[in-house]
């Protein structure tokens, strides 16, 4: 395996290290250091530390004096996570008091590992992207909010908002997720028949053919993206609802998950107690099951069935009636029989 450059390196304007302990000093609690964020590392007596940063978004001023902290504890560099986590790696077990004191001063709280709701990821939304539909910011830190750090669960919990069909945030390989989405509806009497909406359709979800007077919306094609009504220049097309098309069941990991979709348009209101009733579903259901993701929970047989008749309730108007199962995405074995096959 590669040797890491930054092992036991010394590193130049680190306070004098403190003396050596004495001989068989107490360990540290490894289980609870990594559930307070603080990551053993394969070098002896390091630990990288991960930060909470839910939607991806940092402020400047606070960013700057992570990199004070980064530079006076950790190596050469920070790194950004998969899940838009900053990681100080390299902190020795002796400052990991003082990384986290100086890090609540600056408001940095420290992020959490092991079976517990971990930081929902984000994208920028629709603040000042183009294309995005829904305010994955403004959602995304009120389930931070509310929901980070709940633990009582077989496995870790994992949450994704992604602004529009576009799925930058992967919301289908997530445990619940949440992709913006626009319905659109058509106005007669304001349409033309330019067939500019046709043009900017990718799906082929609005036809219209040669000589005809107006396009054609064909639902079952539609992704609920906009591009119709942003292409649209006398306004036929407006937007009907605007929401979430919700997720659920997806995991990455060794044998990943593609998680099944419960819910269309579902409003920003409706999404705290969503996420409730799916925590409390998979408290009960993983109970005394050990280490199990809510995706395999689902995977079993009957499963999927009590799940969205649970949901259903919560749900409302905006529950998808009848919805397919999750599914396994076997990317190790190709043209094997998949490990599980999803169940009613």
């Amino acid at each position: 395996m590669t040797r890491d450059r930054n092992r036991d390196r010394p590193k130049a304007g680190r306070r004098t290290p403190a003396a050596p302990a004495p001989a068989g000093p107490p360990q540290p609690d490894y289980a609870a250091l990594k559930a307070g964020g603080m990551i053993r590392q394969r070098q002896k007596d390091r630990f990288t530390v991960r930060l909470r940063c839910p939607g991806g978004r940092m402020p400047l001023d606070r960013l700057a004096r992570i990199l004070e902290v980064a530079r006076r504890y950790g190596a050469d560099y920070a790194h950004l996570s998969v899940r838009q986590s900053i990681e100080i790696p390299y902190v020795h077990t002796r400052d990991l008091g003082a990384v986290k004191a100086e890090l609540a001063e600056a408001g940095q709280e420290i992020a959490t590992c092991g079976a517990r709701v971990r930081a929902p990821t984000a994208c920028a939304g629709c603040e000042y992207n183009p294309r995005g539909l829904t305010d994955t910011q403004g959602l995304v830190r009120e389930v931070a909010e509310r929901f980070f750090g709940r633990s009582g669960f077989g496995h870790k919990f994992k949450m994704a908002l992604s602004g529009c069909p576009n799925d930058c945030t992967h919301t289908s390989a997530n445990d619940l997720g949440f992709q913006g989405a626009v319905e659109p509806e058509w106005v007669k009497s304001l349409c033309t028949g330019c067939g500019l909406c046709a043009q900017a359709c990718r799906e082929g979800a609005i036809v219209q053919p040669a000589g005809a007077a107006y396009p054609r919306w064909l639902r079952r094609k539609c992704l609920f993206c906009g591009d119709c009504i942003r292409s649209c220049p006398t306004d036929a097309w407006r937007a009907r609802r605007t929401g979430w098309m919700v997720r659920a069941g997806g995991r990455h990991g060794r044998h990943p998950i593609t998680g099944a979709k419960i819910g269309e348009f579902l409003p920003d209101r409706q999404v705290p107690e969503l996420i409730e009733a799916v925590l409390a579903w998979y408290r009960r259901a993983g109970e005394g099951r050990g280490r199990i993701r809510l995706g395999d929970l689902l995977l079993e047989s009957g499963a999927w069935g009590r799940f969205v008749a649970d949901l259903e309730p919560v749900l409302g108007e905006w529950a998808v009636r009848d919805p397919p199962p999750p599914r396994p995405a076997e990317i190790h074995f190709q043209g094997t029989a998949a490990r599980g096959s999803p169940k009613r």
